[in-house]
């Protein structure tokens, strides 16, 4: 645990040092222009609407989180959701975790029982403050993440499922028990099978002490309780990237999984993390693209 302190205050340090110069230091910095006060905490979010935004016609909102020890400027520098909204006309808010380095309190904790539960009950706030303020299109609200962030949008699959319309995760730190979910949210996930953070092969890593499960028998476990058929469909193997996909999913609820044979914890197509610490950031697929198309197909099926 010691050493991945350490790796976490240089890899903030390193961010830091990135930032310090021109345009790349605005798009890093830990900024955020919305907040509200959920559990009696005050939590905080950076959101972005498009120019397009037009308060007469509902649009879609994804939520999107920063891993352990990242904020929201830098989930969007990294994952460059932004620039897809202006595209595609939907909002994009990047809320923030809390404590140092900041994290998501996505799995129970005996010494904060109450952990988990203030956390959903945040984005339900949230998700509650943005309706008001915007005109939200209920059916298309999607969340995703890195990392530990990819774990909490796990949890919100499994606690507020009718809130979500589809998920999506990246190098997910997935330390949710799946026996408590309902299912039926549709799910988009990717690992690099060299990521140094969260092993692809599941166990404790050098630099965490976590159990972080097997992910292929995560992602098959989901497809489970999803109601799938048994069995994933390879429809994609090129270069490094392999693509499966579980079919007869109930009520169109589809898992489809990206692997990167030489990924590491970092976002597929997205902006580099520091290579040493986090691994290879493959530019073979865009993670960000193929997610958005995932959730509105599968946002359409359901109408």
């Amino acid at each position: 645990m010691k050493t991945f302190l350490k790796i976490v205050v240089l890899f903030v340090c390193v961010m830091v040092v990135v930032g310090a110069v021109g345009v790349v230091a605005w798009q890093v910095a830990d900024r955020v222009n919305g907040h509200l006060v959920s559990s009696g905490e005050r939590r905080e979010y950076l959101l972005h609407v498009p120019g397009s935004y037009d308060a007469s016609t509902p649009v879609p909102l994804v939520i999107t989180l920063h891993g352990f020890a990242q904020w929201p400027a830098n989930q969007a520098y990294v994952s460059q959701w932004n620039k897809l909204a202006d595209e595609e006309g939907f909002i994009v808010v990047y809320p923030s975790g809390t404590g140092f380095p900041k994290r998501w309190r996505a799995s129970w904790d005996e010494s904060d029982p109450q952990a988990v539960d203030k956390e959903v009950q945040y984005f339900k706030d949230l998700l509650d403050q943005l309706s008001r303020d915007y005109k939200i299109d209920p059916e298309q609200i999607f969340v995703n993440g890195l990392s530990n962030g990819a774990g909490m949008a796990l949890r919100l699959a499994c606690e507020v499922p009718e809130r979500v319309a589809a998920i999506g995760g990246v190098a997910g730190a997935y330390l949710v028990d799946l026996g408590g979910c309902p299912g039926g949210v549709p799910g988009i996930f990717f690992h690099g099978k060299a990521d140094p953070i969260v092993p692809f092969e599941g166990g404790p890593s050098e630099r965490f002490a976590m159990p972080f499960p097997n992910i292929a028998n995560f992602v098959g476990d989901y497809a489970q309780l999803n109601h799938c058929e048994p069995g994933a469909q390879v429809f994609l193997t090129q270069g490094n990237v392999s693509g499966a996909s579980y079919e007869g999913c109930e009520l169109g609820a589809d898992v489809v999984f990206y692997t990167i044979t030489d990924g590491g914890h970092t976002w597929p197509g997205g902006r580099a993390l520091p290579k040493r610490i986090t691994g290879k950031t493959s530019d073979e697929l865009d993670a960000t693209r193929l997610m958005w198309d995932f959730f509105v197909e599968h946002s359409a099926a359901k109408k």
